[in-house]
């Protein structure tokens, strides 16, 4: 296993769609793995492979206590979501030291495929629905600051570049 680069926001490869992922062989077992190990290495709930520079639709998740509960969603669709929403404070690991309130359904059903391939349909609800709906949007080229006005959104940038400037003349 191996820890990944995280993209960082306002990267534009975070606005690349994934494409749907063919087989589930042992280079996407590999990439789950690794997901798995960079998402808890950076005390993340949700990982896309958007966030990763790889532009697969494959995404996991562990919003267990313990974190021992990985969840793999491999080629997810909402099949449904519950017409009530609310808001709820969201991080983003391509986005550290942010956080600020977006509105998502507080229900959802997803169908996918797991790391073995095999189709699992999932009804979420809470935080895992909420985690889910995060990281599908990453696989839409999505990062959870563009939910936040121009204002906000402009701060956050400006912050976040700023940030990798220092980081790259201390490096």
């Amino acid at each position: 296993m191996a820890l990944l680069p995280i993209l960082r926001y306002p990267d534009p490869r975070l606005h690349t769609v994934a494409r749907p992922v063919q087989a589930v062989d042992a280079r996407i077992r590999q990439l789950v793995a690794d997901m798995l190990e960079t998402m808890y290495d950076a005390h993340g709930i949700g990982l896309a492979a958007t966030q990763v520079d790889v532009h697969e639709r494959l995404i996991v998740i562990d919003v267990s206590e313990e974190r021992n509960q990985p969840l793999v969603l491999i080629n997810p669709e909402i099949t449904w979501a519950c017409e009530d929403t609310q808001v709820n404070e969201e991080g983003c690991l391509s986005v550290p030291g942010v956080y600020d309130g977006v509105e998502r359904s507080t229900a959802v059903h997803v169908r996918a495929l797991d790391e073995q391939g095999r189709s699992r349909t999932i009804e979420a609800e809470g935080l895992l629905a909420v985690c889910i709906q995060h990281e599908m949007d990453h696989l839409l080229g999505k990062v959870f600051v563009e939910y936040l006005s121009p204002l906000k959104r402009n701060r956050i940038k400006s912050k976040m570049l700023k940030s990798r400037r220092e980081a790259e003349r201390t490096a």
